[in-house]
């Protein structure tokens, strides 16, 4: 929680001093709102939530699974009739999709807020105009599409990294390979599924 706090709430400041600049050429300081709550609602804090998620608990589920795979513990649970995809699989899955959501919430909040201190701070922009401003251009379809995006990235995140180690072999060496490739293919499914959800929200007007 504490590290996409932390990273979201900089990359809110990055997206308000960017903008700065161009903003205050025209005279449109205040529409630093607007670039910030768009961008961190729909698009940023998804993704590095996501990002975050990948390097965390993509590679933990690689690493634990890869562990019992090579240790033989997933064959002594099919031997005990248990399921190794229903046992260890769906429980991190709807945990992950759970917890997702939550985390880009708490991610668009202090984003925003990153956004509101270089707003005050460099481009005289009050408390109160920064927040009705942001009321006006963030709407609640901004918010429920960033939701729904972390919701797709943590099912595929824990598809990635459990499917993974189930593929680890050769002991502690393949479950290294095996974690490693996890954060990379992760990463570039985000970016696909990102892209791919932006262009369908846009089709059907969302």
């Amino acid at each position: 929680v504490v590290i996409v706090l932390l990273l979201n709430f900089l990359v809110g400041v990055i997206m308000a001093y960017q903008s700065a600049k161009a903003l205050r050429l025209y005279g449109a300081n205040l529409y630093v709102a607007d670039v910030v709550g768009i961008a961190v609602t729909r698009e940023l804090a998804p993704l590095v939530t996501g990002i975050i998620l990948s390097g965390r608990s993509g590679a933990a589920f690689a690493a634990e699974l890869g562990t019992m795979k090579v240790s033989e513990e997933l064959d002594a649970l099919r031997t005990l009739g248990l399921s190794p995809t229903r046992t260890l699989v769906l429980p991190r899955m709807v945990a992950l999709a759970l917890v997702a959501p939550v985390l880009t919430l708490l991610a668009d909040v202090v984003g925003v807020a990153g956004g509101a201190v270089v707003a005050i701070a460099s481009l005289d922009v009050s408390a109160r105009g920064y927040l009705a401003e942001l009321r006006r251009a963030v709407d609640p379809s901004d918010v429920w599409t960033g939701l729904v995006k972390s919701a797709f990235f943590a099912v595929a995140i824990a598809h990635i990294g459990c499917q993974q180690g189930f593929g680890a072999r050769g002991g502690a060496e393949g479950v290294g390979r095996r974690t490693t490739a996890t954060v990379v293919v992760c990463l570039f499914t985000l970016v696909i599924l990102d892209a791919t959800l932006t262009v369908l929200f846009r089709t059907f007007g969302l």
